[in-house]
């Protein structure tokens, strides 16, 4: 209890205090500078971006040019001679002719002899 007086009256004197307005006055000596804060903690790594949409369908190729004619095919070979035919069979032989008829004589005979040189 010894204490207790001056300890209401301190603090009876500091509310009091807080009503009463003094002007302001002239500023004190800057302070020192403040030691760097450490390093923030490292941040979460971001969202994957949205799947982007289906790309366009390319237009229909053009029609192809024509194609060029085929190549004249080869003559054929030469066919092959064909077969001899056969030799005819032999015809018959002709009917045998009569003989003539016997001639008469008249008995002279001429003999021509070449002429001589």
């Amino acid at each position: 209890m010894k204490y207790s007086k001056p300890i209401i009256a301190t603090l009876l004197t500091l509310s009091l205090s807080a009503c009463f307005t003094l002007p302001q006055g002239p500023a004190g000596p800057q302070g020192a500078t403040g030691a760097t804060g450490d390093t923030g903690a490292r941040g979460n790594t971001g969202y994957t971006g949205a799947t982007g949409n289906t790309g366009y369908t390319g237009a229909t190729g053009g029609t192809g040019a024509t194609g060029n004619t085929g190549a004249t095919g080869g003559t054929g070979a030469t066919g092959d001679t064909g077969a001899t035919g056969y030799t005819g069979a032999t015809g018959n032989t002709g009917a045998k002719g009569n003989t003539g008829a016997k001639g008469s004589t008249t008995g002279d005979t001429v003999v021509i002899l070449p002429a001589s040189r």
